[in-house]
């Protein structure tokens, strides 16, 4: 039985043909399937009035592409919008063989993991989050001060449990492997230090969520909190399930990782648009063509079973959501007919007498079907300092998305239209051996196989390293915090 209302799908469609520039404006349906207590829109009404996520999205793309050792371009059907240049597994490029195939919806075996997009504005991973007294501020500077008037340092020779256990996640790290000069949370908070210093605010939408969304899935849950030790053995120190899921991102979003990219940028706030439909007429602005969003979603999610992250700009969130699951059904764009089969929903293109994109057809199209699609996304929610994980804490949300696909004489998707200016614009994922790792993996010899020991010597001097110089956790260590957390 699908999810996808007919009767919803058909009025969607009669709201179109009735004011296309009014449907073509409107945001699409976003309904949280899971977790309500998910972190919400970083941005102001006025920011999104006057459209500064567009601004805020292009910072943290920017940032992403410096980090990520791209294998593709990107940018638009296009040699840049090509689903073959993304997925792992590119099999089905027909509608027909993916519904004899029974991928009108898959999902993921196992969810990708919710995680916080650990602000600038609140330390990254200097982050306090479970210490009562933490002003979790929206100023960077109320927040820095707190920190610089309660020093780990401090906390750590107090011998209270409770405090130090609400030490943030760098700060437990910079303890584990002996940073007596705190180097990972130095880093942490010189980050907005710098935008403080220039502009006398930390913007709150700014953190590293193009770390979180690969993290979610390249690495296992932790499930369980673990007790560790300094180098001296004489402090015991609880990591949380979100202190290490923290630790996770951080490393997936300061090291260099081959990944693969597909889709358009936009960062014209008013492109010019059709004025009988409402559609972009930029291509830049057009985005992944329908006919890539669809095959990439399918034999990503449903052939070769692994995610992909999506830029859900709609949501004035953070722009990068690992990929979950799908459903779709068909549409006869002539009799408006909800069908999961085909052949009762593809029409030949010349039928199509009151298509409103008939000047932007491919001049190969020679038939054209309607698509509704349910598509899943994991969403960031809050650290806590809960002992344990598990996916039903996890938060996620569906948007639906109505679009058509231009089939070829041979049967083949060839491109499509979008029935909203609203819709993802950039999917991307690392390869699927891809491993982040620091420059400082192989000075770590030997083995870290109990948490009642303290990390070999060799470990704490890689992993100092690692902080100084490229702000990020020792990869050995965090896939071996993911380990004793699953053990």
């Amino acid at each position: 039985m699908t999810r996808l209302d007919p009767n919803e799908i058909q009025a969607q469609l009669q709201a179109f043909e009735d004011d296309p520039i009014t449907e073509m404006n409107r945001h699409p349906k976003k309904i949280i399937k899971q977790n309500n207590m998910a972190f919400g829109t970083a941005f102001s009404n006025d920011d999104i009035n006057a459209k500064r996520y567009l601004d805020a999205r292009e910072i943290v793309r920017n940032n992403m592409l410096e980090i990520e050792d791209s294998e593709t371009g990107r940018a638009a059907f296009q040699a840049n919008d090509n689903a073959t240049d993304l997925v792992d597994d590119f099999q089905f490029n027909h509608l027909q063989a993916m519904e004899d195939a029974n991928l009108l919806k898959a999902s993921l075996a196992e969810n990708p993991w919710s995680d916080d997009y650990w602000a600038i504005y609140q330390g990254i991973l200097g982050n306090r989050y479970s210490d009562p007294h933490y002003p979790s501020s929206s100023s960077w500077k109320e927040n820095k001060d707190y920190i610089d008037s309660n020093t780990a340092k401090e906390i750590l020779q107090s011998g209270s449990a409770a405090r130090i256990n609400a030490l943030s996640p760098s700060e437990k790290y910079d303890a584990i492997i002996g940073d007596v000069t705190g180097s990972l949370t130095k880093a942490m908070w010189a980050e907005g230090q710098s935008y403080y210093d220039r502009f006398g605010k930390v913007e709150t939408w700014m953190g590293i969520c193009h770390g979180w969304a690969p993290a979610a899935y390249m690495l296992d849950r932790p499930t369980n909190a673990i007790t560790l030790t300094t180098p001296d053995g004489r402090t015991p120190i609880d990591f949380y399930p979100s202190d290490i899921k923290a630790l996770a991102t951080l490393l997936w979003a300061n090291t260099r990782t081959p990944s693969r990219f597909i889709g358009g940028r936009c960062n014209d706030k008013n492109p010019d648009t059709d004025p009988d439909n409402g559609r972009n007429l930029s291509d830049e602005c057009f985005d992944t063509n329908p006919g890539s969003w669809h095959m990439a979603v399918v034999n990503q999610i449903g052939v070769s079973k692994r995610s992909l992250v999506i830029d859900a700009t709609y949501d004035y969130e953070v722009w990068n959501q690992p990929a979950l699951s799908y459903e779709y059904t068909y549409v006869n764009l002539k009799t408006k007919q909800v069908t999961n089969n085909l052949t009762e929903a593809i029409i030949n293109l010349d039928d199509y007498d009151n298509d409103p994109f008939s000047r932007y057809r491919s001049h190969r199209a020679q038939q054209i079907v309607g698509v509704a699609m349910d598509f899943d996304y994991m969403v960031e929610t809050l650290p806590t300092a809960d002992n344990t994980d598990a996916p039903s804490k996890d938060a996620i949300h569906t948007a639906r998305y109505l679009y058509d696909l231009e089939i070829d004489a041979e049967g083949k998707i060839i491109g499509g239209e979008w029935r909203t200016n609203i819709h993802p614009d950039f999917l991307w994922t690392p390869i699927p051996e891809g491993r982040a790792i620091t420059a400082f993996e192989d000075q770590a010899n030997g083995t870290w196989l109990k948490t009642n020991k303290p990390l070999p010597d060799s470990w704490q001097l890689a992993a100092i390293q690692a902080s100084s110089q490229q702000s990020a956790p020792l990869a050995k260590i965090v896939e071996q915090l993911i380990v004793f957390s699953n053990s």
